[in-house]
């Protein structure tokens, strides 16, 4: 370890910081230049990683769960030798560059996941951590062991207020995630000032109870951090080191007061800390000439242990080749066949939930495609998530497949979030479809990051009866709908609900939820003879007419077969049903497909068991949309669906209305 290279390595950090937030007027300079030392020893001496090969997948993974103060990150990144050059560290914050305000994955190489909504990323890092264990158990031999790397993780005070992070973390402690190390960047500022204004809990304590082995020292020590780190690695409990830190060091004007935190530091300001770090005031973007060359140094290295990692691989795959197979199948990328796999059929008539069609369609498709992880929270049982012939994952047990999330929906979505970016697996999990509020900032992540996590949401009316208004959703489906990249899709009967799943699968570039029903529907008859196939439009016809439709209902889940049973007591036989099994899907279709599967109907009546907030632009009029727009109520679900008057008698009557 040569300490004045690093030290180089740490000055370099904090001018390129500064300069950057300067430049741009905007950004959160008091993290990188607190925390510039524990960012160089971690690139420098302690990662597993190759800025030539940023998507390695045995890397270390550093994730900046302060993303606020993305310029350390950038920084680092750029010193290191990564595809991010002294032009882009000018260009902070600016249209198109590659560094946004906060790190964001598939825009800066190295960038290992998104973040700035504080504690998620902590959260997405034990998903991370729960992947390479996985990996690790199914394809490590006794001979070679190429899975084998950690999770690193820096937060701050924000972070650690947030409840993700209490979640997370205790499921953590609880699996015993030994490859996860997270530094607590110990300055002990918040925006308003002083942590002491509204955080005095014994952190130290708090982790301890977690579960977590709870280390100490200053951020300024290499040699102290660096032997912390490898007493971390011994351990088997997740660690949690705290160092104490300086927001702001180095820079006479803010150091240790809340004005470092997130704004510019100024000329004044600029100038000091310059003077104190030895810099020329007149020099920009300043980088230290012994800094590029410790990382010059480095590449050697870097590309050393690659390599022979890479050697190690190919070893491995010729000794194991049936391995070898299951491994390419666990990282294809190309769209899915379903030939082999032994999905459920079920014919008309044939009476059941979506949630247990769903349930049988997940056995199926686990069966043949083991990276299919994940569980749900607390609710196996009601979501009908378990996989059948696998055990679940647990800290003797990282060949599990199912995770016992408990009682955590914020974080069980944050890490499903991890476990997909890490790489190899398909991440799903479980609730109640009311309680997708309690993961909605993390479904945001997913969508943001365009990662394809599968969400399961049951119970998703007010059919699910007696629990109440506060367990029957009611504006849910608009508000998933309203986040961009994610897919919702609402199946109408158990056949619907199969090719949900297929499509699904193959949906790569976002998440999907798919939304099903407590209580049992019955197949029914499909008039599209290609419904399999019209169905990836996001609409067909179930329901058709002999001569062009005097109405057309759009109709989701559940509310399909209501509308079939409103035609059996309607007076009007010349109606057509479609079943919306992807709203957004179907309106993104060009106008002719849609006028198509309409047809010329006079009228256009919308059914769905909740808010009626964005059907407006289909419904013929305010009267021909058929929703909910009010909190339901208790009592059993036919019940409550007489008080709104959303059963098929009062569906005809709006269908026979003049």
């Amino acid at each position: 370890m040569n300490k004045k290279q690093l030290d180089a390595v740490s000055k370099s950090i904090r001018s390129l910081s500064m300069d950057a937030i300067q430049k741009a007027q905007s950004g959160h300079p008091g993290l990188p230049l607190g925390c510039a030392e524990l960012a160089s020893l971690l690139y420098g001496e302690i990662m597993q990683h190759n800025p030539a090969n940023p998507l390695w997948i045995n890397r270390d993974r550093f994730v900046l769960s302060a993303g606020h103060g993305s310029m350390l990150l950038y920084a680092i990144l750029h010193l290191s030798g990564y595809n991010l050059s002294l032009d882009d560290i000018k260009n902070f914050r600016q249209l198109g560059s590659k560094t946004p305000g906060h790190p964001e994955w598939g825009y800066t190489e190295g960038v290992d996941v998104t973040t700035g909504p504080l504690g998620q990323g902590l959260a997405m890092a034990v998903g991370m951590a729960i992947a390479e264990t996985m990996l690790a158990s199914k394809f490590n031999t006794e001979k070679t062991k190429f899975i084998d790397h950690y999770t690193y993780v820096l937060l701050g005070e924000g972070c650690l207020m947030e409840g993700v992070t209490s979640e997370a973390s205790s499921l953590a402690g609880h699996l015993g995630l030994g490859k996860l190390i997270a530094f607590y960047d110990e300055n002990r500022i918040s925006i308003d000032g002083s942590t002491d204004l509204t955080f005095t809990e014994d952190i130290q304590k708090r982790y301890e109870a977690y579960g977590w082995q709870v280390l100490s020292g200053s951020m300024y020590d290499y040699e102290e951090i660096a032997a912390l780190v490898a007493e971390a690695k011994k351990d088997s409990r997740p660690s949690f080191i705290m160092l104490k830190s300086t927001i702001g060091k180095h820079a006479p004007t803010v150091e240790g007061l809340a004005a470092a935190h997130g704004a510019p530091l100024g000329k004044e300001g600029i100038q000091k800390a310059k003077e104190v770090l030895g810099i020329h005031p007149d020099e920009s973007f300043y980088v230290d000439p012994e800094a590029y060359s410790y990382f010059a140094e480095k590449k050697a290295l870097f590309e050393k242990n690659y390599t022979q990692w890479q050697d190690d691989f190919a070893l491995w795959a010729k000794e194991n080749p049936d391995l070898k197979k299951e491994w390419d199948a666990y990282f294809n990328e190309d769209e899915l066949s379903f030939d082999q796999v032994d999905l459920p059929i079920f014919s008309v008539g044939d009476s059941l939930a979506t949630r247990a069609s769903s349930g049988k369609a997940l056995t199926a498709l686990a069966d043949s495609f083991k990276n299919i992880v994940g569980g749900s929270a607390d609710l196996q049982g009601p979501n009908l998530t378990s996989i059948k012939g696998s055990e679940d994952y647990a800290k003797d047990n990282h060949g599990g497949r199912y995770i016992r999330y408990g009682i955590r929906e914020f974080a069980m979505a944050s890490i499903s979030n991890g476990i997909q970016i890490h790489g190899g697996f398909r991440a799903f999990c479980a609730t109640f479809l009311v309680f997708s509020d309690y993961a909605r900032p993390a479904l945001r992540l997913s969508a943001l990051m365009k990662l394809p996590v599968l969400y399961i949401f049951t119970h998703d009316s007010i059919f699910v009866g007696e629990d109440g208004p506060t367990h029957q959703p009611i504006e849910m489906l608009a508000s998933l709908r309203a986040i961009p990249n994610m897919r919702l899709l609402r199946p109408g009967d158990a056949e619907e609900t199969v090719e949900a799943w297929k499509i699904a699968m193959n949906h790569k570039i976002g998440p999907t939820a798919l939304v099903l029903t407590r209580q049992n529907i019955a197949v029914y008859e499909k008039d599209d003879p290609d419904w399999k196939e019209s169905i990836k439009m996001g609409a067909y016809v179930v329901k058709n007419t002999e001569t062009e439709p005097d109405i057309t209902i759009l109709a989701t889940g559940s509310e399909v077969s209501l509308a079939l049973d409103a035609l059996k007591i309607s007076k009007n036989k010349n109606v057509r049903v479609l079943s919306v099994l992807d709203r957004e899907l179907f309106l993104a279709q060009d106008a002719l497909l849609q006028e198509t599967l309409i047809g010329k109907a006079r009228r256009v009546i919308t059914v769905e068991a909740g808010s009626k907030m964005g059907w407006e632009g289909l419904a013929s009029s305010k009267e021909d949309a058929f929703h909910l727009d009010s909190f339901g109520e208790s009592a059993p679900g036919p019940i409550v669906a007489e008080h709104f008057s959303f059963t098929k008698e009062a569906l005809a009557s709006c269908i026979d209305r003049d």
